[in-house]
């Protein structure tokens, strides 16, 4: 018998490397069931376009089908008459669009169907559906992003990122930082001071950092800094996990009666 394990790092570090071995076989797993599922309902809706162009079939069939499939697999999910009609709806949108077929794999079906129902432009879908794919977006944060238009103000959006940044940062600095945001979370009044934004900000934090994007952390509020022989207090203070480079969010940056 070997000797009792003890909690030491070296334990620590071994169950560590289990762990995330163990999330990767799920994570590939449940992409290899999404990959299957949005090819069975792609073939069910282009057989159900088939087969009604080439039998002049109405929308009967369509609830038919739904109840057959239903009696024959008693419990089975997702075959409602409803949902025979988005899988008819998805083969008849998608096959018309070569460069969004392969992305619609690599995301779930209920964010497909949201994409296409709430977005009828092509590049606007695959905006959408390249961000959930880079950013893992949830459904709430899908919705809040479509609502909020962020594809129509990222196509307007203007930053003096050519003549400030190095070139290796321009491009992802500029998917990074959206011109405009909606804040309407916070329920201010229409005059408000800067301290009751920031204190108001901190206390919906959560909020504050979907609307600001998924890569954003929150570091911290008030935060010191000291420059030569001055002090500054930044309002708040953010880090972007992407570029590695921190973000100040103020409108001013204040000691004493100085200002940046």
């Amino acid at each position: 018998m070997g000797k009792p394990l003890s909690p030491d790092n070296d334990y620590i570090n071994f169950f560590t490397e289990v762990k995330e071995r163990i999330r990767r076989s799920q994570y590939e797993a449940l992409k290899a069931v999404n990959k299957e599922l949005i090819q069975l309902y792609w073939d069910i809706g282009r057989m159900i376009v088939d087969k009604q162009q080439e039998l002049g079939w109405g929308k009967s069939v369509v609830e038919q089908l739904s109840k057959d499939i239903q009696e024959e697999y008693p419990g089975i999910q997702g075959f409602s008459g409803r949902n025979l009609w988005n899988m008819r709806f998805f083969y008849s949108e998608i096959q018309q669009n070569k460069k969004l077929q392969p992305l619609v794999a690599e995301i779930s079906w209920t964010k497909n169907i949201l994409i296409l129902t709430k977005c009828k432009d092509p590049l606007e879908r695959e905006f959408y559906m390249l961000h959930v794919r880079k950013f893992g977006w949830t459904k709430d944060v899908l919705i809040h992003q479509i609502e909020n238009k962020t594809y129509e103000k990222y196509l307007m959006n203007q930053t003096n990122f050519d003549q400030t940044l190095p070139e290796k940062y321009k491009h992802q600095a500029k998917l990074a930082v959206k011109d405009h945001y909606t804040f309407d979370f916070l329920e201010l009044a229409e005059e408000h001071s800067e301290h009751e934004l920031e204190q108001t900000l901190v206390k919906n934090i959560r909020k504050f950092l979907i609307e600001m994007g998924v890569w954003f952390t929150f570091v911290g509020n008030q935060f010191r800094l000291k420059v030569g022989e001055s002090e500054y207090f930044i309002d708040l203070l953010l880090f972007h996990r992407k570029l590695k480079l921190f973000i100040a969010v103020a409108s001013v940056l204040s000691s004493g009666t100085e200002n940046w």
